[in-house]
């Protein structure tokens, strides 16, 4: 990774909405039709093993934002109010964004999409251009969405709307230097009826062998009983990807017609993992209660890409997770991180430039949700639930799909030990005492109408 000469470029951040790691064809699903996200991979360095900070949509994209965990920035679920009305609240107010740095240097900011990080009416974080959506999820049709500071009903398929913002803006700031936030909510729910006709029959003879549909987890929501075997919902999940990805191409395909292209760096990532049946439960972290850590929840697809800067066709196989984000795309733009603010994140700036041989030992990736926490290295995964469990101990290595706790092993407990410590001892560091997320509560897990709502 560099910068173009003394030129920084352009920056486009698309990012997705409840897309598993699993659900693109550069990340090893033959099943899924995602020819631009693909072709993203194929012009720059793919993240095999990118994780969120929290397996939930608000939260996560609060630390995308800022680089700071859930225990410091303050939000710890899906925010369910106060995105819209007298009771919208600003959660993020009092701490610098990327975005806040970028336009101090002379970047326009957009953005195009979802937001649901509180309230949605009123552009915040140096955003000049500012179409959101007012919720955090709703119907792909007649969506309800935030234009010129008005609330409306926006006519079309959502996905296409979104885009074709974008590309308005990309039109507008051609000549500008210019950042750029697309931000779908595909693949969110809903899936039955939401998606364009075509391309949901166009999954009519698919196996989805990509999407085991296991016998239910005995943690999993309600939620999940209506969606385990559910043909319909797994052709409505992969639709929507397909659609969101044809929009992918939209976006690179004018950007070339303007020739941006060669100065414009195309991330592309998703704010949370999901399973579609696998481990018996659709969802995310809150697909099931307890809360879940489970890999498909936090890694998700991370692309950069960048012609000419990056290699193309690469595959870093290091870990690196979201409270990195903010560092590595303020260091590839030689900008400045803000002080004072105790961050826990580190640019892997020198993994997009292929110093790294895949895989670190001494990595370590943590992950909080409430009450439960989580810390990963390259061999073990432990999960304490706070206050007094249920916790895990996953064997990585030897178990990768998870399914053997070693929680009560007796020949584990002094690597419990020192994995607990390790990861108080890491939270103690960063967090926050009155944003602490052992004293948050959860939403609810979803809507009751989310499935089939149009």
């Amino acid at each position: 990774m560099s910068n173009v000469g003394n030129q920084r470029p352009n920056v486009i951040f698309i990012l997705t909405d409840d897309q598993g790691w699993w659900a693109a064809g550069c990340y090893g699903n033959p099943e899924i039709r995602t020819p631009n996200i693909d072709r993203l991979a194929q012009t720059g360095t793919r993240f095999s093993r990118f994780f969120v900070a929290i397996p939930v949509c608000s939260p996560s994209r609060a630390t995308f934002l800022t680089g700071r965990i859930p225990s410091q920035h303050g939000i710890h679920d899906w925010i369910k109010h106060e995105n819209v009305g007298p009771d919208a609240k600003q959660y993020l107010a009092d701490y610098v964004a990327y975005t806040d740095i970028m336009a101090q240097h002379g970047y326009t900011c957009g953005i195009s999409g979802k937001w649901h990080m509180g309230d949605s009416l009123h552009p915040q974080h140096s955003f000049d251009f500012w179409y959101v959506h007012q919720q955090g999820g709703g119907p792909y049709n007649d969506a309800p969405m935030v234009r010129a500071g008005q609330l409306i009903n926006e006519p079309g398929y959502i996905t296409d709307v979104i885009t074709d913002e974008a590309l308005g803006f990309l039109d507008a700031h051609r000549d500008d230097q210019f950042y750029l936030n697309v931000t779908y909510t595909a693949p969110h729910a809903p899936w039955i009826g939401a998606h364009p006709q075509d391309i949901v029959d166009s999954y009519d003879d698919c196996p989805f062998a990509s999407c085991p549909q296991e016998p239910r987890h005995p943690w999993a929501s309600a939620w999940s009983e209506e969606l385990l075997g559910n043909r319909e919902a797994l052709k409505g999940y992969f639709a929507s990807v397909t659609a969101m990805d044809a929009n992918v191409g939209r976006i690179i395909d004018r950007l070339e017609e303007l020739g941006l292209r060669e100065n414009t760096l195309v991330i592309f990532g998703s704010d949370n993992g999901f399973s579609c049946g696998h481990h018996g439960f659709w969802g995310k972290g809150n697909g099931t209660y307890p809360r879940n850590f489970y890999e498909n929840s936090i890694l998700v697809p991370m692309i950069f890409s960048h012609p000419g800067q990056l290699a193309s066709g690469r595959t870093e196989d290091t870990m690196v997770t979201a409270y990195d984000f903010m560092p590595t795309v303020l260091d590839y733009l030689d900008l400045p991180l803000p002080e004072g603010q105790n961050l826990p994140g580190h640019s892997f700036l020198p993994l997009g430039r292929g110093e790294s041989e895949g895989g670190n030992e001494f990595v370590v990736v943590y992950d909080e949700y409430g009450p439960a926490r989580m810390i990963r290295t390259e061999e073990y995964k432990y999960v304490y639930r706070y206050p007094d469990g249920p916790n895990e101990l996953w064997d990585l290595v030897n178990d990768p799909d998870e399914r053997n706790n070693r929680i009560d092993d007796p020949t584990q407990q002094q690597r419990i030990k020192e994995l607990k410590g390790q990861m108080e001892e890491w939270f103690a560091r960063y967090v926050e005492p009155e944003h602490d997320g052992r004293n948050a509560t959860y939403t609810d897990t979803v809507p009751s109408d989310a499935l089939n709502r149009q």
